[in-house]
């Protein structure tokens, strides 16, 4: 039988900094790097190589989860990569052709979602635009690349979007998908060579809203339009990433325009062979003001957790 593992930052009860470590089987133990900046920095064969625990493990529950992204690594988002995504933007937008010239062209559209400080994890809130009215939860296969741009990972991100705000102007995505709470990604990074195919994982999203579901679907990374390599190389052709780089790949999920989150929300993403995601809904800056908090203070993490 496979063992599922993961590669994981947590903090233990009354330590000052977070570790590297290898989850599995309910168990977490330390890694040899002491962030994961610093693992991104290596070849995908050396992380391959020493992915191997340097102390004992302990008990999982007793640990608290951070997302897995620190340091100098940034993490981008591509768009419409999906046909479903090209069908959904020219739906809302005042500019549909954009979308759609954009979806054949050989240039794919790609732009920076998140600074490591800013992204949220499991059980954390996400939140909503006070000044939006029509938002939407994104999920979608993230890919974590190495500084040599090779892919090492694959982790889950809600790239969380005001509908409303990119439909009024294109011009105006990165407010649509720049905020506090804005960007989510799952507790782990499943290694590459544990995914067996991932040209054909399931993809589910499902809102919860007082009980019951609010809205649900799914899809496949079959149907992406683009390879993850294609995508990883238009990142990297022009830009040097020392600290390698996250790239959440679009997604394949897109409400009708009738449907919008709500505050008291709950996301739940999963992707088969890679991991899950789940996030309660806020609104406004305020809800978020704990990660200026957990900037010096990275076990206060846990007190945000809803």
């Amino acid at each position: 039988m496979r063992t599922n593992m993961d590669i994981v930052r947590y903090i233990e009860p009354g330590a000052r900094s977070p570790r590297v470590g290898l989850r599995r089987d309910g168990t977490v133990a330390p890694l040899p790097w002491n962030s994961v900046a610093e693992l991104l920095r290596e070849s995908r064969d050396d992380v391959r190589e020493r992915l191997t625990p340097v102390a004992d493990e302990v008990d999982a529950a007793d640990v608290t989860f951070l997302p897995p992204v620190d340091g100098r690594t940034e993490v981008w988002a591509a768009g419409v990569t999906y046909e479903r995504s090209r069908t959904g933007r020219v739906e809302e937008s005042s500019e549909a052709s954009v979308y759609e010239k954009v979806y054949d062209a050989e240039r794919p559209e790609l732009f920076l979602k998140s600074v490591a400080w800013r992204v949220v994890t499991d059980s954390e809130p996400v939140a909503l635009r006070a000044d939006s009215t029509l938002d939407v939860p994104e999920p979608e296969l993230a890919v974590v690349a190495n500084r040599f741009g090779e892919i090492v990972g694959y982790t889950v991100c809600n790239d969380m979007s005001s509908r409303s705000i990119e439909g009024e102007n294109p011009l105006y995505l990165p407010q649509a998908k720049i905020f506090s709470g804005h960007c989510a990604l799952a507790t782990g990074i499943r290694p590459a060579w544990e995914v067996p195919d991932v040209t054909d994982l399931a993809i589910t999203l499902r809102v919860l809203r007082g009980g019951d579901t609010a809205f649900s679907g799914d899809t496949s990374t079959a149907r992406l339009h683009r390879t993850l390599e294609e995508l990883v190389a238009a990142l990297f052709a022009p830009t040097d990433f020392p600290d390698g780089a996250i790239l959440a790949t679009g997604t394949g999920i897109v409400p009708e325009l009738s449907f919008s989150l709500a505050e008291g929300d709950r996301i739940e993403i999963e992707i088969a062979d890679v991991g899950t995601l789940t996030n309660p809904v806020v609104r406004g800056r305020e809800p978020m003001s704990w990660l200026v908090d957990a900037l010096d203070r990275p076990d206060a993490r846990g007190k945000a957790q809803l």
